[in-house]
């Protein structure tokens, strides 16, 4: 009777013979073909033009539902309301600055290399929690703004401050609130504002 090992490797032997066979084949009529040639060549820019269509199709899903998901987060931020008193609003800033460094903080300890192995279980929920970190943390900047007397200096320090994918984020919060003006005033401002001086942290070191 003949053994399971000896099947095994037989079989494993023939595959590989098999399989050389063809490599030996189709190097040949790459070589001496050149309708070969172009038919490979043909199915490459096929191949490249349906994964480039799928990456665009990726990417504008994931704007459309960035979008979507600002302008639910910009809203409830409005109903909930903002302070109106000048040591309630200084409060308020110190305190969604704050919360913005750390959730960005936490969203930059997320190792990179997990964010790009979509293969590997676990990577989509790494990628999802990045994402919703980067939108918390740009929500925070975005109610500092709001209760800032002047959101066109504090635009200034977050666009040397604060991660690009969190500024982004931002912009689109800023794009969406039309209430919002980010246009500087003139030096000195408005009596009773806020002195970022007098904010610890605030420029996110």
């Amino acid at each position: 009777m003949v053994q399971t090992s000896t099947l095994v490797t037989a079989s494993v032997a023939t595959a590989a013979t098999a399989f050389v066979a063809y490599a030996i084949y189709f190097d040949y009529r790459r070589r001496s073909q050149s309708e070969f040639r172009r038919d490979l060549r043909r199915n490459e820019r096929t191949q490249a033009r349906a994964k480039a269509k799928a990456e665009k199709e990726e990417a504008e899903a994931s704007s459309q539902n960035l979008r979507a998901t600002v302008k639910s987060r910009v809203d409830e931020a409005k109903d909930e309301g903002f302070p109106m008193g000048v040591e309630q609003r200084e409060a308020y800033f110190s305190e969604q600055i704050m919360a913005a460094e750390v959730m960005s903080a936490d969203r930059e300890h997320i190792p990179r290399k997990r964010l790009f192995c979509d293969p590997v279980p676990g990577c989509i929920t790494d990628k999802l929690l990045a994402a919703s970190k980067a939108i918390d943390s740009a929500l925070a900047f975005y109610r500092g703004l709001k209760v800032y007397p002047n959101p066109g200096d504090l635009i200034k320090i977050y666009d040397s401050t604060v991660p690009k994918p969190i500024l982004d984020i931002l912009a689109e919060m800023i794009a969406y609130d039309s209430s919002l003006d980010i246009r500087s005033v003139p030096s000195g401002g408005p009596p009773g504002g806020i002195n970022l001086g007098d904010i610890p942290n605030v420029g996110l070191d």
